[in-house]
């Protein structure tokens, strides 16, 4: 049963000067250390489209009842709404695009355990009210936009005035910080599960460490880092764990949708310290996201990141625990577990033995080449390594 309904949000009018807007843009450039503000001009605005939701209980480990997922229509949200559904638990979907979300969701639209609420994650009254009933979110949006951010954005890059943070810097810890002051469980599961990416510390690696792990440390997206995405990635991890709240942080290496390139329902492999080179689909992560959230209370306070096996004999296990339980937690001082070099090199040269093709040499792919397509000495769809159009890659400038 789906019903609209529709709230205020902040809003402004692109009428008047264009002095009076460049005023307006210095002053917001002052405004550089708030942790939840909004810029009006970039936000859509505030409405709900609602797939009406009855207070139920879902059952599931912990009593847990209602996870907000933020990029609920991403290529890995959708996932994660899907199986959250599945296991009959209760969901409010954060989007920026409504109709996008309305026409996704449509097969969901007499499911009373889904809400659809259109919300700028910049802004803290808008996040406050759309998961006002929430105790647990799952974090898969992402800073990087595929449109064009329009005249505003195009006038502040003109005079250079354009934000450092982005909506996962701002919205990571906001969202965060909401569900703690809503949650009441004492149950010990994580109550922010944040969807990161392998590879955000490589960037920052000295020299001598970027040798030693080359075949993980010279990979397209590392070597590339277009826009800075993995340094913008780092930090909105480290703005989650800087607060008081029970998190996760999953860290998959290359997310694949096709089936034919890469199978579902593959044998996940967990690893720590950021030397992760693999595949992984974006089904298998959104249920790793979800097992997190509900009932895997070892994931707390972690760090991992995870790629997968492929094949028969190579089924999801039953629970993720066991691994989990022996993996370490981040310090008290908010920094990701680093083994020691021993451990981290024993993890690398196992991790490099499971990546995919015949050649496993990941650091020899150019950005959009396949594994396949380094076996047969094909060119990728981005062109020659070193040589690679970027602009053709899917990746675009931060959104703020």
């Amino acid at each position: 049963m789906m019903a609209s309904s529709s709230s205020s949000s902040d809003s402004y009018s692109r009428s008047g000067s264009w002095g009076v807007l460049l005023v307006w843009v210095l002053a917001v450039s002052f405004v550089k250390d708030c942790q939840s503000w909004s810029l009006p001009i970039f936000a859509a605005t505030a409405g709900a489209v609602s797939f009406v939701s009855s207070d139920v209980s879902s059952g599931v480990a912990g009593g847990r009842r209602v996870v907000a997922v933020a990029g609920a229509t991403g290529r890995t949200g959708r996932y994660v709404v899907q199986e959250l559904l599945e296991r009959g638990v209760e969901v409010v979907a954060l989007v920026r695009d409504e109709e996008k979300a309305v026409q996704m969701f449509a097969d969901a639209a007499d499911d009373q355990l889904l809400t659809v609420i259109k919300c700028d994650l910049l802004s803290k009254n808008e996040v406050t009210k759309a998961t006002r009933n929430c105790d647990a979110a799952i974090w898969c949006a992402t800073g990087f936009s595929s449109a064009d951010n329009g005249m505003m954005a195009k006038f502040q890059s003109l005079f250079s005035l354009v934000t450092k943070r982005t909506i996962d810097q701002i919205g990571v810890p906001l969202l965060a910080q909401t569900i703690n002051k809503n949650n009441n469980n004492n149950n010990n599961l994580p109550q922010m599960i944040m969807c990161s990416s392998a590879g955000v510390t490589r960037p920052s690696w000295d020299e001598d460490k970027k040798e030693a792990f080359s075949g993980c440390a010279d990979i397209p997206i590392v070597r590339l880092n277009p826009f800075g995405i993995l340094d913008l990635k780092r930090e909105s991890e480290q703005s989650l764990r800087d607060i008081n709240v029970p998190y996760c942080i999953v860290r998959p290496c290359g997310l694949q949708d096709d089936e034919n390139v890469w199978k579902s329902n593959s044998r996940p492999v967990l690893s720590q310290g950021d030397v992760a080179v693999g595949r992984i689909h974006r089904k298998d992560v959104a249920n790793i996201l979800v097992d997190c959230c509900l009932q895997l209370n070892e994931s707390t306070g972690k760090t991992f990141e995870v790629s997968s096996i492929e094949g028969n004999n190579y089924p999801p296990p039953k629970t993720l625990s066991p691994i989990l339980q022996s993996m370490t937690n981040d310090s008290v001082q908010g920094e990701p577990y680093i083994p020691s070099s021993p451990v981290l090199q024993a993890t690398y040269s196992a991790l490099q033995q499971l990546l995919p093709g015949e050649k496993q040499d990941a650091a020899a792919l150019a950005m959009g080449q396949t594994y396949e397509q380094l076996d047969n000495d094909q060119v990728g769809r981005l062109g020659e390594r070193g040589q690679e159009s970027i602009e053709e890659a899917g990746i675009y400038k931060p959104s703020s």
